[in-house]
């Protein structure tokens, strides 16, 4: 998943590495010598990254991986967390964020994931797995109850009783479990994630922007059973009015590729 760089002056959180090429923007979790794990501070610093990119009217996707082949993420910090050093709830707002974001988001996992970097990968819209990775998510082991959004995701994702398993026996999913119980979209060799990557992105950035970003939120609150039919009928509005939809007819009759501007 090479990347140029096309940031310009823009300075990004330590810890993190963000590649822009086109449409696509790439953020690389850089902790690797403590299996890519958050402190107080990437959390925020990952949580206002998102915010910028969400700003940026020439992206339509973002890619969600880590540095290294052993992990994507391990989740908070653990010392911080047994010193209990950390105020407010950073990891909410990270994780509401990127659940929430306008832009279809893709988790790359380059390795295993644990304990909080599970529900953050279950905040992205699709997941692309790599044979031989890992999952297992240890609240119970540390004598902790998982807050409630994080539980409402389990559910949402995977289902009740998978959900129980992760949560209630601390099972490690291997690769075939983890795409048997849905929290996998697929699952591929090491060295065939980067090229599955780039092919979801191109699918993605090859449709209209506003009928997937408008669907996502849709479909998120729909998950969330937090349906509001009105906006839902703006939102089908908005799209049957738009430049693109006129584009997409145009492009078809011309027998041609549609060129999008997300209006």
């Amino acid at each position: 998943m090479s990347e140029t760089v096309q940031s310009g002056a823009q300075e990004w959180p330590e810890g993190l590495q963000v590649a822009i090429t086109g449409a696509r923007a790439t953020i690389t979790l850089n902790r690797p010598e403590r299996h890519n794990s958050l402190s107080q501070g990437d959390m925020v610093g990952l949580t206002e990254t998102l915010q910028t990119l969400e700003k940026d009217p020439d992206l339509r996707v973002v890619v969600l991986t880590g540095t290294g082949e052993k992990s994507f993420c391990s989740g908070a910090f653990l010392n911080e967390l047994e010193d209990r050093k950390f105020k407010g709830n950073p990891f909410e707002d990270l994780t509401d964020t990127l659940e929430n974001f306008r832009l279809p988001t893709i988790c790359a996992f380059n390795g295993s994931v644990y304990g909080g970097g599970a529900e953050i990968s279950l905040c992205c819209d699709f997941r692309i797995g790599v044979e031989g990775m890992r999952m297992f998510v240890p609240p119970a082991k540390l004598g902790i109850h998982y807050p409630e959004k994080g539980l409402r995701r389990f559910v949402s994702r995977v289902g009740l009783g998978p959900a129980k398993r992760i949560l209630l026996t601390v099972e490690t999913f291997d690769d075939a479990a983890l795409s048997a119980i849905g929290f996998l979209d697929y699952l591929v060799p090491r060295t065939e994630l980067a090229a599955r990557t780039d092919a979801l992105v191109a699918d993605i950035t090859g449709l209209a922007p506003l009928s997937v970003q408008t669907m996502k939120q849709s479909l998120n609150e729909i998950a969330r059973e937090q349906v509001d039919s009105e906006k839902i009928k703006q939102r089908i509005a908005l799209c049957w009015n738009s430049e693109d939809q006129r584009e997409a007819v145009a492009a078809r009759a011309e027998k041609r590729s549609p060129i999008y501007h997300q209006r």
